[in-house]
């Protein structure tokens, strides 16, 4: 049999409820899984997979305004660990940077006292990952230090600032979106402020222009889209025309370069920054629901949309290819009108009411498949999208949107068509890139048609709004230890009581009992509580009482006073005696009631002249103890008559001694028992009148003149020999009945609304509760043990008190939280590691550094002595096994199916790196490992074409490009064919000479004359550009011819380019195809982005991967700094040796050996003496690093593979393990 154990160390928590309106752009999902949202003046973060609370910050003052995760776009090593921080702000412009897992203020940050109106951690951080920029109301960015809370420098703008995006392709770009438009700023660093006040553009809003009424009608939409010309002008646009805060939200597209998107309430606009163009409108039906929220996607191209019922929906660009071969609608002419995103999922709506409304969706930024909605009631919802393989059957229902395919490759690696379903990691291996023309291609591709649907798996409700009435269960005994759980009982404004358990703080019950305001809850036993509630009261002053007992276990109530509580004076308060035996019920204007409470009946109701009661508490002393010991006597003596056998008495006894032990609490025993138990109350004028109740009967039996120095009682409280009264004026009085001596102490805090004592024997502190706070007095040494004051310490108003145990108290705020204190009422943040979770959570995060990595080279590594295994006690790491058990138990609690990836041999190591950098959230990692999957992939198989040179199209039907969103680092012809549709679609959508000119000059660089000079010849004879341009026209049809005209044309490039008309002499070059020399002047200006599109448009491979390595010298360059971003370029060029030499010398050992493993594997690097020794180093330094870990088989098994330079490193470890041996 197990050994019993009770948890009875309780946990210092909070439990929250309703949010607060300023709380409702503060929510934040982060890489590592965690969902922080700010409730109140508090910080809440929650786990995305179990829907459980695992930290409450409290520091902030105010109420929180934004809550941001640090990125974790870095490498993770012991000295920079995965840790989880946090940054918060609040509405006096306080920022405090946490570290979570302990709960402690890294560093506050303070500027100036309004809220913070926006912030972000920097993403191009190769250098530092602490610097945070922030908007400080109304007009300044200010950059941070968040380490050590320093100010790197500070900037103004024109206008009030109300939110800002960084470009996700360049970290130059900031845009801000202003209360009067937008301004762009190019010149962005972390090391000193911008120079220039950047680029002002002026939204003209589409709700003000003719044309808008017709967007809405969901058929005109695409032609009218054709009218809202222009969207952005320099000028600023006259008063009348224009409603600028109508624009919520601005963010770059993260899946393609230099695309925006600004949301309306009833419009979502997509603009092509390069022309400053509206390319796409997503309009709301006349009846549908208006937008609140978007967050668009990286890994494809479609936007989480959040609408103001509360409905979450995903929408996925329509892929150009797939438009035309829509059955619905007729051919068009030319395909690309227009960015069309069509409506994939959508969950379900609330209901929304006048306190419920949806604040703010987050959405899960490593796998963008599951999204959380934070409501203002305090819930928080997680809808998690589901991919279904769909038949053909479907399809007809819904054929006016495109179907979308299954991905044709799985963690960058591609799939057969016999591979099962997998698991939907993440959006990219749940939809493919939609690049499918044809149905033979679909043939080839053997592709599988998908849709998605949204799925609610996690759930979190908070309290109900305040007002609380609070009352914690019997306390602790040696009696009850066995089923003692430590519930909470909450009485709500609605009527209902919900029960918490603290020992998780996760809801136990929740029990609809009462039809308004619940007033008082006292409990009957550990199962069972009584709880009243009144109405208001009609114009005679006269309520309905409702009085219920409920029994936990079964959730059952009954009327406890009958068919009485009509039209009544109402309950001023219920209290149970000592032994649970009574109850006495005080009315406001009627005389007490006494109660039975074992059989429900009433015992007395007093006379007409009883005296007005203003407090009221049983004495703790009864006669239970002397009243069993005569039972026992009468027992025994049965016992002797009837029983001969000794065995059974003796057992009788010594039951019977222990339960005498504690007469706290009711037995068996005492069932036919009525002990007799006392109880005290005070009258108007401050009389003490002492009653007993025995039976059926109740006797007067003393009374005490009031005391002078207080004023009208308000509360009694009884301990021991201790009598604790407190009054209208604050004064605490306390008399020792044993000494017979009493001892006022004026507090001057105001009326005492309650005293409770503590549990717990002999334990005499005590809580006393005023208007403005709350104070915690030992009344043994009669003096203050602590105090809280609203306004002072902190700035909620407390409603209601209790004890938990006999050191912790409970106090219900009208913030809508019940926080469970120590004694001391400091509010205090506690460790993660320390808490009590009912399910296991996967946080890597929580472990100690070297425990977190090591469970990482666990999980990459495997199969460990020839066996798949998440068994970690299987293998030689010899930690302590505290360390042990916690790895095992992060092991557990991965969900199944990739529990069941990671053990299946087939899975290959390019697809587990990129399972591990997804579980543990590293997005430095994902990147890295998406495009080395991808290029390895790639190598590998040109490699074995050249070998075999068979049929290329058999070959190449499994491998599809590396998605947009890595940009300069795909394929170039993927690249080239995506740079022709944007011009085409710029083309379409162009509206005055301006954007005509801008598609004249990309056409012109992409190589598309043709199409450049109709757009040339098109310029109006009015157009003060009309003779340039036809020159210009002429130039480029005659320039194919040869010789002098070319030298010509180079020589007046090049004095244009020496002229500071770099652009224009770009042009002419492209035009004779120098456009390998264009690249070279791009990069000799600083124009390397431009460059590298450029080389990736118009140079064949070898002239662009001269360019790209020139790319990649900048960018290792001290000054710079992004070698991260450098090894992606290089690995799009297939340098995997340079690579390997990179991120050996960057000291990235783990993915260095992981990368050389990887390479191995595909066969993509040539091995000669210096890969050997580069190779040989790697692994022997990856072994070391290892070793450090404490992870020593893993150490032994790289140091075997590092040849000589692992000789030394292998002898230590023998060393090591035989000494493990010998111990």
């Amino acid at each position: 049999m197990q050994p019993y154990t009770v948890n009875i160390k309780l946990s210092a928590r909070t439990l929250t409820g309703a949010l607060n309106p300023q709380n409702r752009g503060a929510a934040d999902w982060g890489w590592q899984g965690l969902i922080a949202y700010g409730c109140h003046s508090l910080v809440l973060v929650i786990d995305s997979k179990t829907a459980q609370t695992l930290q409450v910050l409290e520091r902030h003052k105010a109420i929180v305004v934004k809550v941001k995760w640090a990125k974790e776009n870095y490498h993770h090593n012991v000295g920079s660990p995965y840790s989880l921080r946090l940054a918060s702000a609040d509405a006096s412009g306080k920022i405090i940077v946490w570290d979570v897992a302990t709960g402690a203020a890294r560093c506050e940050i303070q500027e100036h006292t309004k809220p913070i109106q926006d912030m972000q951690w920097l993403w191009s951080q190769d250098a530092s990952r602490d610097l945070l920029l922030a908007v400080h109301p109304p007009n300044y960015i200010v950059l941070w230090n968040a380490d050590t809370g320093t100010k790197l420098w500070k900037k103004s703008y024109a206008e009030n600032i109300l939110s800002f995006s960084f470009d996700p392709f360049d970290p130059s770009n900031l845009t801000l979106l202003t209360s009067e438009g937008i301004v762009f700023i190019s010149d962005f660093s972390p090391s000193k402020a911008p120079a220039s006040s950047g680029k002002k553009v002026y939204i003209s809003s589409p709700r003000s222009s003719p044309v808008h009424n017709k967007l809405v009608s969901a058929a005109g939409a695409k032609k009218a889209l054709d009218k809202v010309k222009i969207l952005i002008t320099k000028e600023k646009p006259s008063a009348e025309s224009v409603t600028l805060n109508d624009c919520l939200q601005l963010s770059y597209l993260p899946s393609k370069r230099n695309y925006m998107l600004l949301l309306y309430p009833r419009e979502i606009l997509i603009l092509d920054l390069e022309v400053n163009q509206t390319v796409g409108v997503i309009a709301v039906e006349r009846t549908g629901v208006p937008f609140l929220q978007v967050i668009p996607c990286f890994q494809r191209d479609g936007l989480f949309c959040l609408h103001e019922n509360g409905c979450i929906t995903l929408r996925v660009r329509r892929s150009a290819s797939n438009i035309s071969t829509t059955p619905s609608e007729d051919p068009d002419p030319d395909p690309i009108q227009e960015l069309i995103y069509d409506l994939r999922s959508q969950c379900d709506a609330i209901r929304v009411t006048k306190t419920v409304r949806p604040f703010s969706m987050v959405c899960c930024p490593s796998n963008e498949n599951s999204a959380a909605l934070v409501v203002s009631d305090g819930r928080v919802m997680v809808w998690e999208l589901k991919s279904a393989i769909s038949g053909r059957s479907l399809r007809a229902s819904n054929s006016s949107a495109s179907p979308l395919y299954s991905p044709v490759s799985f963690c960058g690696i591609p799939v057969g068509p016999s591979q099962k379903k997998l698991p939907d990691l993440s959006l990219d291996n749940m939809i493919g890139q939609g690049t499918v023309s044809s149905e033979e291609q679909l043939k080839g591709y053997c592709l599988q048609e998908v849709h998605l649907k949204f799925l609610l798996t996690g759930l979190l409700s908070g309290l109900p709004l305040p007002p609380f009435a609070i009352r914690m269960c019997p306390p602790l005994t040696t009696k009850n230890i066995k089923q003692y759980q430590p519930l909470l009982a909450v009485g709500t404004s609605n009527g209902s009581v919900l029960v918490y358990n603290l020992t998780s703080g996760l809801l136990h019950k929740e029990l609809s009992i009462h039809s308004c305001e619940v007033k008082g809850i006292e409990w009957t036993s550990l199962s069972g509580f009584l709880s009243f509630a009144t109405s208001t009261p009609n114009n005679l002053g006269l309520v309905r009482n409702e009085l219920q007992l409920v029994d936990l276990p079964t959730g059952r109530s009954i009327a406890f006073r009958g068919d009485r509580g009509t039209d009544e004076p109402a309950i001023e308060m219920i209290k149970v005696s000592h032994l649970k035996q009574y109850l006495a019920v005080v009315f406001k204007d009627k005389p007490l009631e006494l109660w039975d409470i074992r059989t429900c009946t009433l015992l007395r109701e007093m006379s007409k002249n009883f005296p007005t009661i203003t407090a009221l508490e049983w004495s703790p002393s009864h006669n239970l103890k002397s009243l069993r010991k005569k039972q026992l006597a009468a027992r025994e003596a049965i016992a002797r008559q009837t029983v001969s056998d000794t065995t059974e008495l003796s057992t009788l006894e010594s039951s019977v001694i222990s339960l005498l032990q504690e007469a706290e609490s009711k037995s068996e025993l005492s069932q036919n028992i009525s002990a007799r138990e006392h109880f005290v109350f005070t009258d108007t004028d401050g009389q003490v009148y002492h009653l007993t109740v025995e039976g059926n009967s109740v006797k007067d039996s003393a009374k005490i003149p009031p005391d002078g120095s207080m004023g009208s009682i308000t509360c009694i409280a009884w301990k021991g020999d201790t009598l604790v009264l407190g009054d209208v004026d604050g004064n605490v009085n306390f008399w020792d009945l044993k000494a017979r001596v009493s001892r006022g102490i004026p507090t001057h805090r105001g009326w005492v609304r309650k005293i409770r004592f503590a549990p717990g024997k002999g334990n005499q502190k005590l809580i006393a509760m005023y208007n403005d706070g709350a104070e915690v007095w030992d009344t043994k040494e009669v003096q203050m043990v602590s105090s809280l004051r609203s306004g002072r310490n902190v700035n909620f108003r407390i409603l209601d008190v209790d004890w938990c145990t006999s050191d912790k108290v409970i106090l219900a705020s009208d913030d809508g939280c019940i926080r469970v204190l120590e004694m001391t009422m400091k509010s205090a943040c506690f460790r993660m590691d320390e808490q009590e979770l009912s399910e296991p959570v996967w946080c890597p995060y929580l472990l100690v550094p070297r425990a977190s990595l090591a469970l990482k080279a666990f999980l990459l590594h495997q199969p460990w002595n020839n066996k798949y295994s998440l068994d970690i006690s299987h293998i030689n790491y010899p930690e302590n096994e505290n360390i042990e058990n916690l790895l095992q138990e992060q092991l557990y609690s991965l969900p199944n199916d990739i529990k069941e990836l990671l053990v299946d041999p087939e899975f290959t190591l390019l697809q587990r790196c990129l399972l591990v950098a997804r579980l543990y959230g590293d997005e430095s990692e994902l990147h890295f490992w998406t495009v080395a999957a991808h290029y390895l992939h790639a190598f590998s198989q040109e490699k074995t074409l050249m070998a075999k040179a068979e049929d290329l199209f058999s070959q190449e039907k499994w491998s599809s490009p590396l998605d947009i969103c890595y940009d300069t680092l795909c394929e170039n012809s993927y690249f080239q064919k995506f740079q022709l549709d944007r011009v085409n679609l710029q083309e379409v959508k162009r509206s005055n000479y301006d954007h005509t000119r801008k598609c004249t000059d990309q056409l012109l660089l992409l190589g598309q004359t043709d199409r450049a000079v109709q757009l040339l010849l098109e310029t109006n004879a009015e157009n003060p550009y009309y003779y340039c341009d036809s020159l210009k026209a002429c130039l480029v049809t005659t320039v194919t011819s040869s010789g002098p005209s070319q030298s010509t044309i180079k020589l007046v490039a090049t004095n244009m380019i020496a002229n500071g008309k770099l652009a224009e002499g770009v042009q002419l070059l492209c035009l004779i195809d120098k456009a390998a020399d264009a690249c070279r002047y791009l990069q000799t200006y600083g124009e390397w982005n431009r460059a590298a599109w450029l080389a990736k448009v118009r140079l064949n491979p070898e002239e662009c991967a001269d360019v790209l390595k020139r790319w990649v010298d900048h960018l290792c360059s001290p000054q710079i700094n992004q070698k991260s971003k450098a090894i992606l370029v290089l690995l799009s060029l297939g340098c995997f040796i340079r690579v390997t030499e990179m991120l050996h010398s960057m000291r990235y050992f783990d993915r260095a050996a992981l990368f050389v493993e990887a390479c191995l594997q595909y066969g993509t690097i040539d091995i000669n003496e210096d890969a050997k020794k580069l190779i040989h180093a790697v692994f022997a330094d990856y072994a070391r690093s290892l070793k450090t870990l404490g992870f020593l088989q893993a150490a032994t098994l790289f140091a075997s593979k590092a040849g000589a330079a692992g000789k030394d490193l292998l002898n230590e470890l023998q060393q090591l393990k035989e000494e493990g041996l010998t111990e």
